[in-house]
C-alpha cells in the first residue's frame, strides 16, 4: 500500500489561544519589555519560549512581579483572589482569559448566587479548574471522572448542578454526567455545552480518520489537556497506535515500521510551523502523500482584551 498521511481538520489554535498569544505579543510592542505573564500563557512550550525570546517573562505567582510592572494573566482563567492581590500590588493587568472560560466562571457565579450546589467536571491541578472553583469555593466540589461521580455526596434538599472544564474528553464527560443524574436525579445543566467548540472539533477530526490510522502523531505539550484528550480519543476510535510529541524532535523512526497510514493532527494551542516539520520528517521516510480530511470549518475570532485595546488606541491617537 502506498505511504500517506491523514491531515486533521480543523487542528491547531483555537480563537482563544490566538487571542491570549496576540495579547502577549501587542503587550510586548506597545509598552516594551519586559512584560510579565502569570502561568504559561497557553500549554505549548515552543510558544512559551518564543515568547520569551521576545521580552516577555513568565513566573508562577504574582510576588515575582515587580511592583507596578504590567502582568498579563493566561488563557486558563484566574480566580478573584488574583485580581486582588494583583491590585494590591499596583500591578497593571491584562486579562487573557479566553471568553469561553469567563463563561464558566460567569455561570459559577451565577449558580452560587442562587444558593445552587455545583459540581465541576474537571482535572485537579489544571490551572482552569483552580480559577474557575475560586469564583465558588464554598459552594464547588470537583469530579475528576466517571468513577468520581459514583462517589459525590450532595445535599438532596438543594438544587445541584454541573459545569466542566472546558478542554476535556466530551464523550468522558458525557459519561461522567450520566453517571452522576444516575444517582442525582434533580441534576440541572449549564444552560450550553462548557467544552469548547475547539476541543469538541478537534476530538470529532480525530475520530473520523482514526479508524483509517495505523499510527496517530498529536503534536501538543504534556501539560495540555486538550492534546492529551485527543491521544486517548485517537486510541479509543480504532487508531493502532497514537503518540503525542512537542514537535519533530520527539518523533521516533521505530514507530513508523508496519505503518502505511499516518493521522496528524495538533491541539488548541500549537502553532502550524510544528506541524509543517512534522509532515517534514514524515516526508523524508516515504510519507509524502498527504490528504487533508476537514470535519469542521472555523471562524470564530475573539476581540483582544478591551485594556489592551485601550491603550492601542491611546497610543495610535497621541502617534497620528
Amino acid at each position: 500500500m502506498p505511504r500517506k498521511v491523514l491531515l486533521a481538520a480543523p487542528r491547531g489554535y483555537c480563537a482563544g489561544v490566538d487571542r491570549a498569544v496576540v495579547t502577549v505579543e501587542k503587550a510586548l510592542e506597545l509598552y516594551g519589555p519586559p512584560v510579565y505573564v502569570r502561568k504559561q500563557i497557553v500549554h505549548n512550550k515552543y510558544v512559551v519560549s518564543h515568547l520569551e525570546e521576545s521580552g516577555a517573562i513568565f513566573v508562577d505567582e504574582l510576588e515575582e512581579v515587580p511592583q507596578g510592572a504590567t502582568v498579563v494573566f493566561s488563557a486558563h482563567g484566574v480566580a478573584p483572589s488574583v485580581h486582588a492581590q494583583a491590585a494590591d500590588r499596583g500591578l497593571k493587568t491584562i486579562d487573557a482569559t479566553c471568553p469561553l472560560v469567563t463563561k464558566v466562571h460567569a455561570e459559577a457565579k451565577r449558580f452560587a448566587a442562587e444558593g445552587m450546589q455545583i459540581l465541576l467536571i474537571g482535572h485537579e491541578g489544571h490551572e482552569e479548574v483552580v480559577g474557575t472553583m475560586g469564583e465558588a469555593p464554598d459552594a464547588m466540589t470537583l469530579v475528576e471522572s466517571p468513577a468520581d461521580a459514583e462517589l459525590v455526596a450532595v445535599d438532596p434538599a438543594r438544587p445541584v448542578v454541573w459545569l466542566s472544564q472546558t478542554t476535556l474528553s466530551v464523550d468522558e464527560t458525557l459519561e461522567t454526567v450520566d453517571r452522576l443524574r444516575e444517582r442525582i436525579p434533580q441534576l440541572q445543566s449549564p444552560p450550553s455545552d462548557d467544552i469548547c467548540y475547539a476541543t469538541q472539533n478537534r476530538q470529532a477530526a480525530v475520530k473520523e480518520i482514526s479508524a483509517q490510522c495505523d499510527l496517530l502523531i498529536v503534536v501538543g505539550s504534556g501539560n495540555s489537556s486538550n492534546s492529551v484528550r485527543l491521544v486517548e480519543v485517537s486510541l479509543e476510535s480504532g487508531a493502532r497506535a497514537s503518540h503525542r510529541v512537542d514537535g519533530v524532535d520527539e518523533l521516533r523512526d521505530e514507530w513508523l515500521v508496519g505503518v502505511d497510514t499516518v493521522g496528524l493532527t495538533s491541539g488548541a494551542s500549537v502553532p502550524e510551523v510544528l506541524v509543517s516539520g512534522v509532515l517534514g520528517w514524515l516526508a523524508d521516510r516515504g510519507f509524502a502523500d498527504v490528504e487533508e480530511v476537514t470535519s469542521a470549518e472555523e471562524t470564530l475570532v475573539f476581540a483582544l482584551p478591551p485594556e489592551l485595546r485601550r491603550d492601542m488606541k491611546a497610543a495610535a491617537k497621541a502617534g497620528s
